[in-house]
């Protein structure tokens, strides 16, 4: 199982979707580097990820990440660091980023902003060859043992907020383009593993109001890479007393023009169904859990997947909390 699951990223005609995460509502400095400083106080997220359980060499994803304000008088200068670990079988991904965004102040009350963001990093990409297990012996496109390498990579992005909706647009692994640009390069037959392709994301939610104490919260959340299927969640939270959210995301593919990996073949476009909550223990700390259901035939085989989001804030010294960020 672990093969089939690694030979998936093999192929240099497919790509592989990044790293995914069901909680990105709460913390979107992962899809969007203009994002940091929206908070407009340092804020601390941990996200940790077990997909697929019971499935041998399943994802397991761990991000922790860090944002705020550079200057809490005009707030127009966002900072963000952000770790980021996954595993896929043999496969291995470790990175590191740094994002600057500039906030521009849209009018006097200060109720809107348009960000432009860019991240910089580096990623360090590994595959295990003892962990491979091939039906047949002898082929030269399996390392025999351990093969990494560094990578560095940026992403770019723009961010509007208003008190009731956002809209956001990214570009993440820019440096990802060059169709020979394989990861693994040096040893016989992997010049061609694991290829990146660049990523593209949209993100849009707006705030609706229900009665004095309860809000709705739909979003949704738009990624493609141009090689593999497109994907779309759409999600929706009820905020109670804003302290307690509860609500579900759907994510399914989508065909919006025919793609060189679909032809031919008549592939399902389900994924999964989500049920999220998130409660804000006080008014610097609060938890997030998020369960998905996988609707296609891999459910038969695995036991959904399991997401905990820890989240800090850190007040600055002196300032009381600002009112809660619902994006």
């Amino acid at each position: 199982m672990v093969t089939s699951l690694v030979l998936v990223a093999l192929f240099p005609t497919k790509a592989q979707q990044n790293i995914q995460f069901s909680q990105y509502i709460f913390n979107s400095l992962s899809v969007n580097p203009a994002y940091a400083g929206y908070k407009e106080q340092w804020f601390a997220q941990m996200a940790l990820r077990s997909q697929w359980t019971g499935l041998d060499g399943a994802p397991r994803t761990g991000q922790i990440s860090i944002d705020g304000v550079a200057d809490p008088t005009k707030k127009n200068i966002g900072l963000g660091l952000q770790f980021s670990s996954d595993k896929l079988g043999a496969q291995s991904a470790n990175s590191i980023y740094a994002n600057y965004a500039y906030r521009l102040r849209l009018d006097d009350e200060d109720t809107q902003r348009l960000s432009f963001g860019i991240g910089l990093g580096l990623a360090q990409y590994g595959l295990d060859g003892n962990k491979l297990r091939p039906t047949e012996q002898g082929d030269n496109e399996l390392p025999t043992g351990k093969i990494s390498s560094l990578i560095p990579d940026a992403r770019f992005g723009i961010h509007y907020t208003s008190p009731k909706w956002y809209l956001g647009l990214s570009v993440m692994d820019m440096f990802s383009g060059d169709k020979n640009n394989g990861i693994f390069r040096g040893d016989a037959g992997t010049a061609q593993n694991l290829k990146r392709k660049r990523h593209f994301y949209l993100i849009a939610g707006t705030l609706l109001d229900l009665s004095e104490d309860t809000k709705l919260r739909p979003s949704i959340l738009l990624k493609e890479d141009f090689k593999g299927p497109t994907s779309l969640d759409l999600s929706t939270m009820v905020i109670f007393g804003n302290k307690f959210w509860l609500g579900g995301s759907y994510r399914t593919g989508l065909t919006l023009w025919e793609k060189d990996f679909n032809k031919g073949q008549s592939l399902s476009q389900l994924n999964s169904v989500s049920a999220i909550t998130q409660f804000y223990v006080s008014e610097r700390f609060r938890l997030g859990y998020s369960y998905d259901y996988i609707v296609s035939k891999l459910s038969s085989i695995q036991n959904g997947t399991h997401e905990i989001t820890i989240g800090l804030t850190f007040p600055q010294k002196g300032r009381r909390l600002l009112s809660p960020r619902y994006f």
